[in-house]
């Protein structure tokens, strides 16, 4: 393990990387209780969801590990799945199948941007302002959602939506869910999320709201959605704009998740450039394809593991350990698949508080950097798709630049986007 992971080059020994997989593991794993949910409400098999969620983040964490030699574990993308589910199955129509077809397709073209370099290019092509937009978009587009099943927000026919009855019981143990998450994060108690899901869980007991049956068993069966993905079917829908979206999101939430913590394990080159970037953009890709043969949305980098950097983590044995960890994940089937959804709501919504602050990176007085961006944030929730938000973010992005005098700061790649944007809410 010294040899091949280099441990001493980079200043730790395997008992820290060990320590500090766990502690990435800890933060990340309330993942195999939401997604499954997520998945289910598009109508995949909760079960196979479960196992599919583990299994991608195990293998995805360990290639990452053992390719990149990065502390950086992967698992189904909060926002992605949401996107999935919400967006593409229920609001646009398409069999979960279908969907699970173009998660593969952007996968496949995100694996062939990183093999032909094109990433950097087309990262560097988007402004700073769009991408954060974007990563706040996803965040309110995800607490809407957390809102919702923490029974916060109700439909309404005059105001379209509403205060929901905050007497019911699930409610209110969802609001303490919240509440625990928050104040156990605010003192940096590992793994708080998963706390406070299991605590909320754990109340809903004795009033008939959970039904444990179990801790640990055999893991529930993959058939049902292994290889299930319709790649014809999704061709045959055209869902170039599905498949662009995922492809987009996924390469931006990359890309930041990298940045991110390749500065802090202090991996990142003076000149700004990481080792083995490449190794881990074809990783992550490679994850991508993973998640839909699995069957569940894209498997992607996760902003969590700073947590283990943060407790020394510096080499790709910490995410080799959470591989490992995962994969015994699987056995705790029974406990994970009985947490309702009310307990898993409020961790939607400690996420979408954990991204908000990405608007503060803004430009704040230059009015075509921070518009565009505040469109995008406000119109994944209001207008219920991710992709919406960004297509409108674009679109103010090159009119606004080009009203005001400065058409030269619009890049080619955002004209094209633009056009394209433009095109498909023409015809939609």
């Amino acid at each position: 393990m010294e040899r091949f992971f280099g441990l001493s080059g980079r200043g730790t020994t395997v008992r820290t990387e060990l320590l500090a997989g766990f502690a990435t593991w800890l933060t990340m794993v309330y993942i195999v209780a939401v997604n499954p949910g997520i998945m289910a409400s598009a109508g995949i098999d909760r079960g196979a969801a479960f196992a599919a969620t583990c299994i991608a983040a195990a293998i995805g964490s360990t290639a990452m590990g053992l390719l990149a030699n990065y502390p950086v574990a992967l698992a189904p993308g909060m926002g992605l799945n949401a996107y999935f589910a919400f967006t593409v199955v229920a609001g646009m129509g398409l069999s979960w199948q279908a969907a699970l077809g173009a998660v593969f397709l952007s996968g496949v073209l995100f694996f062939a941007v990183s093999l032909l370099r094109l990433r950097e290019w087309l990262i560097n092509a988007i402004p700073l302002s769009l991408k954060l937009g974007i990563a706040a978009g996803i965040g309110f587009f995800l607490g809407l959602i957390g809102m919702q099943g923490m029974g916060l927000v109700a439909a309404h026919p005059a105001t379209m939506v509403t205060l929901g009855p905050l007497g019911r019981t699930s409610t209110l143990l969802a609001c303490i869910g919240f509440l625990l998450i928050a104040g156990l994060s605010a003192r940096r108690v590992p793994g708080a999320i998963v706390l406070g899901i299991v605590v909320t869980a754990a109340l809903g007991i004795p009033f008939g709201l959970t039904h444990f049956q179990g801790l640990v068993a055999m893991p529930p069966s993959l058939a049902p959605t292994f290889l299930q993905m319709d790649i014809a079917g999704a061709i045959g829908v055209g869902v170039l704009g599905i498949v662009l979206t995922f492809f987009l999101v996924d390469v931006l939430d990359n890309a930041g998740t990298l940045i991110a913590t390749t500065q802090r394990a202090g991996l990142m080159r003076p000149d700004g450039s990481v080792p083995n970037l490449r190794e881990a953009l074809l990783a992550d890709s490679g994850g991508a394809m993973l998640g839909a043969v699995l069957g569940t949305s894209t498997t992607t980098s996760y902003i969590e593991s700073a947590a283990g950097i943060q407790a020394g983590g510096r080499t790709g044995l910490t995410a080799v350990t959470v591989g490992v960890l995962f994969l015994l994940t699987l056995f705790l089937a029974p406990l994970a698949t009985a947490i309702p959804g009310y307990a898993t709501a409020p961790a939607l919504v400690y996420v979408a508080c954990l991204m908000a602050p990405a608007l503060r990176e803004l430009e704040w007085d230059d009015a075509t950097e921070y518009v565009p961006a505040v469109v995008v944030a406000m119109a994944m929730p209001f207008t219920f798709s991710i992709a919406t938000g960004i297509g409108l973010g674009f679109v103010t992005y090159a009119v606004g630049k080009t009203l005001a005098g400065r058409i030269g700061e619009v890049s080619g790649a955002v004209w094209v986007i633009a056009a394209a944007c433009v095109v498909k809410f023409a015809v939609q």
